[in-house]
């Protein structure tokens, strides 16, 4: 019996394209390239390491107007347009309104704010435990996910995106 009740386990895991998380001695880390968009001159680099459940995130960027920028995760990996709106809106899974990481309400893809300094170089770091890499839930994984830069503040009120302005830099959450 016992083989049966695991082989149907194994075979639901296998239909519904699940796949088992990290151990915890393992993890999964994505690298990513900035591409400049809405004729910004910004590059930079990001990356996303998953290890014992929670996501390590490090964005490090440069060419930005010296200044406080947004970044959010969007809902495509689609970098293509000029102006980066093939990435659709902001990654919102649970529904919720636009809002400050971590208030009563907010996107699971509205990060923040970061400060670049006079030279236009700027760096964030996050840490969370409501995203995953490739873990197949649809309200954490953030695999097929556009991230991108903004050229202004987000203000964390205007609904749905915080007003942050253009859209001066884009890469694509895949492996």
């Amino acid at each position: 019996m016992k083989k049966i009740v695991l082989g149907i386990i194994a075979a639901g895991l296998v239909i519904f394209g699940c796949k088992s998380s990290a151990t915890p001695d393992k993890s999964k880390t994505l690298n990513l390239n900035f591409e400049s968009k809405s004729g910004s001159h910004v590059t930079g680099t990001a990356v996303f390491t998953e290890k014992n459940g929670e996501v390590i995130f490090t964005a490090k960027l440069s060419g930005l107007k010296p200044g406080v920028h947004a970044i959010h995760i969007h809902e495509k990996s689609d970098c293509s347009a000029a102006d980066a709106t093939s990435t659709g809106g902001h990654w919102n899974p649970t529904f919720k309104k636009h809002g400050k990481w971590g208030d009563a309400e907010y996107h699971k893809g509205d990060i923040g704010n970061f400060t670049a300094d006079a030279e236009g170089n700027g760096t964030i770091t996050m840490t969370t435990n409501e995203w995953c890499i490739g873990c197949g839930d649809e309200t954490k994984d953030i695999l097929g996910k556009g991230l991108i830069v903004h050229d202004k503040p987000d203000d964390f009120v205007t609904q749905p995106t915080g007003n942050a302005g253009a859209r001066v830099a884009c890469t694509a959450l895949i492996k």
